[in-house]
């Protein structure tokens, strides 16, 4: 069995000294310092440590991690799965069910020493190779979860009764590549944040401080827009009139890799993906339940552990697009395949970070 102590890493902050693990997201309004995972299909998994101290990100050990072999890795859904799933996503926006859905699949592959496995330790690689805002690990080995991100994006990040939402939208090698395209999906899912809060936050107080900012993160650019609210004062969480509990109902999953409306997309995804998300597109993060404070990542650029995998242990990580009418479904594969290629050569140690982005 694999025996590395339980552990979390975020915001250069080092977790150890496991003391509660729950699934009760009222448990993050308690007390102490929680490490989060809510996985796509509703799975929470809350941990409260009990030492929790500065630490720098884990230092690269030659040899440390041994992940796949850079050709053992397979999709839940090929090349003509994927662009046929994106033109039957845009079918359902032609016939008015939907105006945007995020179609996912999920990479696996084999672990060649899994008794030896860390996520520590590709934590480690990431943290040179593909340096992260929102980078964390969670490892709770006996309770099957073992994550390493280096998501780009803010699900929520809450400070007292202020909660803030930094949705991504539109994706590509270099500023000039975004199009119009990217723009409009942006919009309509700022708009879909806007709602989520609404249902949470004090009527009148969801603002939108920043529209399509161009940010630039290792071998690619992302559009990225701020959505703000206030909590209510009141009875309820450690901030407000309401908790972590409200937050997460009202808002979960995050809408950047659902789709508008939410409802819709969601029944879409769930005929056309063949693999459960998984951490993937969830959230991960930490919650002070004493300072009620806290900042989730949606799940992207993310790698887990499947040690129950049919098969023997194997490494997993997803990516996608986000479908609008005006997709072209290669073009879309194209841009899973970008999100993908950086994180799966560092993961099976072909990635050279000295070399420059990879074309």
């Amino acid at each position: 069995m694999h025996d590395l102590p339980p552990m979390a890493r975020f915001g250069g902050l080092l977790a150890t000294d496991l003391r509660d693990v729950t699934s009760d997201p009222a448990a993050l309004d308690s007390t102490g310092w929680w490490a989060v995972v809510a996985d796509f299909e509703g799975r929470l998994m809350c941990a409260r440590f009990g030492d929790v101290r500065p630490a720098p990100a884990p230092a690269v050990t030659p040899g440390r991690w041994r992940g796949p072999a850079p050709d053992a890795w397979t999709s839940s859904l090929d090349r003509a799965a994927y662009t046929a799933g994106v033109r039957r996503i845009r079918e359902h926006i032609a016939a008015g069910e939907v105006y945007q859905a995020n179609l996912c699949r999920v990479m696996s592959a084999p672990l060649p020493e899994p008794a030896a496995a860390d996520v520590d330790a590709l934590t480690a690689l990431l943290a040179r190779g593909n340096p992260a805002p929102y980078a964390g690990t969670v490892r709770l080995p006996a309770h099957g979860m073992e994550v390493a991100t280096a998501s780009p994006e803010l699900y929520l990040r809450r400070t007292g009764r202020t909660v803030t939402s930094g949705p991504i939208k539109g994706t590509g090698r270099t500023a000039e590549d975004l199009l119009e395209k990217d723009h409009a999906e942006n919009v309509m899912i700022v708009d879909l944040v806007r709602n989520d809060l609404g249902r949470v936050c004090a009527t009148g107080s969801v603002t939108v401080p920043e529209l399509c900012a161009i940010e630039a993160h290792p071998g690619l650019v992302h559009l990225v827009s701020t959505v703000r609210g206030e909590l209510p004062a009141g009875p309820g969480g450690a901030g407000g009139g309401a908790g972590w509990a409200e937050l997460l109902a009202a808002t979960f999953p995050p809408g950047s890799v659902t789709g508008a409306p939410k409802a819709s997309a969601l029944r879409i995804i769930e005929a056309l993906e063949t693999a459960p998300r998984g951490p993937y597109c969830g959230g991960i993060g930490w919650v002070d339940a004493d300072r009620g404070t806290g900042e989730l990542a949606v799940g992207i650029r993310t790698f887990w552990i499947d040690r129950q995998a049919t098969g023997g242990p194997a490494l997993r990580f997803g990516t996608g697009a986000g479908i609008t009418w005006g997709s072209d479904p290669e073009r879309e594969w194209a841009e899973t395949e970008l999100k993908a290629a950086r994180l799966l050569a560092i993961a099976s140690g072909t990635h050279q970070p000295l070399g420059g982005t990879p074309r």
